[in-house]
């Protein structure tokens, strides 16, 4: 089943998740080579493609996992979440209707 990661960051957090960034990343790489990464971003701060200093008020991703127990220990595993990153995660069922 699909699963929508909502998470949300604390805020002065731009140093940290630019160190977390390589070790977050390569995560969802494993998850889109293996075929059950369907999005992921961040929400910028600003509206702007690229916000600078601003930053980012945190990041939304959309994957397969088997549970939702198996999904919430993926996310609780973030290093977004262990760098101090992330204030909140909410973890839900999703159910891709378009496109």
């Amino acid at each position: 089943m699909l699963y929508a990661f909502i998470c949300q960051d604390k805020e002065g957090t731009l140093e940290q998740r630019m160190q977390a960034r390589p070790d977050h990343l390569a995560r969802l790489q494993q998850l889109q080579q293996e075929g059950r990464l369907i999005i992921a971003g961040p929400h910028p701060a600003i509206d702007s493609e690229d916000p600078g200093s601003a930053g980012f008020t945190g990041s939304l991703v959309v994957a397969e996992f088997d549970s939702l127990e198996a999904a919430q220990a993926w996310a609780d595993a973030d290093p977004y979440f262990s760098a101090g990153v992330y204030e909140k995660v909410t973890v839900k069922p999703f159910r891709k209707v378009l496109p």
